[in-house]
């Protein structure tokens, strides 16, 4: 049997047990393939369970639609974030030469990147839209090195499951697994429509993750964390965003 067939087959049987046995019953076939999010648990445990392990097994390696340069938003909506301190302005400032994208835990090569060496990097871009679970979205072009890059840059070893990352905010932080972090999509992006990242729009860095839903395409990011754990982060659930009830996994 195909390797795509078995998991069509799989897929199948979470559905079947969703629908005829309950919730639970196709969460413990997710459980048995491995396919458990960190936020797995609890009364609603069994359902992310089961978008998170469907959409795994069919579309990890499906990308995020893309748009023509036409259809880019004129005005695209900044969300409002919390006031970002003296240091964030001390190193805008500065036109953030000082800012530094620091890679640690499951990595061979523990590295600190500066914002002007990661410009140097190999770029990509891609046309998509980011949306808010609040309901607004716009369509923008994003320009940055592709997170597989970096991981290869540091030697991330074999056995890690996620990549953590945070926000020069304190209480911004999310993480993301494999299939995300090697998507040639995901971006460490520091441009946006032919231009440098604005701040209001996450400048000078942003993780940005056209596959999810907006929260987990971070702002202002300044430390990778790989790792094959996400319980000792935060309240183990994998996000701020999932510590305060969203799910995990937001896929669109």
């Amino acid at each position: 049997m195909s390797e795509i067939s078995r998991r069509k087959l799989i897929a199948s049987g979470l559905a079947v047990a969703a629908g005829t046995s309950g919730l639970a019953v196709g969460a413990r076939l997710a459980r048995h393939y491995g396919l458990i999010p960190p936020d797995g648990v609890g009364i609603f445990g069994a359902g992310e369970t089961l978008t998170y392990a469907a959409q795994r097994l069919l579309g990890s390696h499906a990308p995020a639609r893309e748009f023509s340069r036409s259809q880019i938003s004129q005005n695209p909506f900044a969300n409002e974030v919390d006031p970002l301190g003296d240091e964030f302005r001390r190193l805008e400032a500065a036109n953030f030469v000082d800012w530094k994208l620091a890679v640690d835990g499951m990595a061979a090569r523990p590295t600190t990147f500066s914002l002007a060496e990661l410009r140097t990097f190999p770029a990509r871009s891609h046309i998509t839209m980011i949306g808010c679970e609040e309901g607004w979205t716009y369509i923008a072009e994003w320009t940055g090195v592709a997170l597989s890059y970096i991981l290869d840059r540091v030697g991330a070893r074999p056995q890690m499951r996620y990549v953590v990352y945070r926000s020069i905010q304190p209480d911004w932080w999310e993480s993301i697994d494999m299939a995300d972090a090697l998507h040639p999509q995901t971006l460490v992006a520091h441009g946006m429509n032919g231009a440098k990242l604005p701040v209001p729009f996450g400048g000078p860095l942003r993780l940005r993750v056209p596959r999810q839903l907006g929260y987990k395409s971070v702002k202002y990011i300044n430390r990778l964390t790989l790792t094959d754990n996400l319980k000792p982060f935060g309240k183990g659930t994998g996000g701020a965003n999932s510590d305060g009830g969203y799910a995990w996994y937001a896929g669109i």
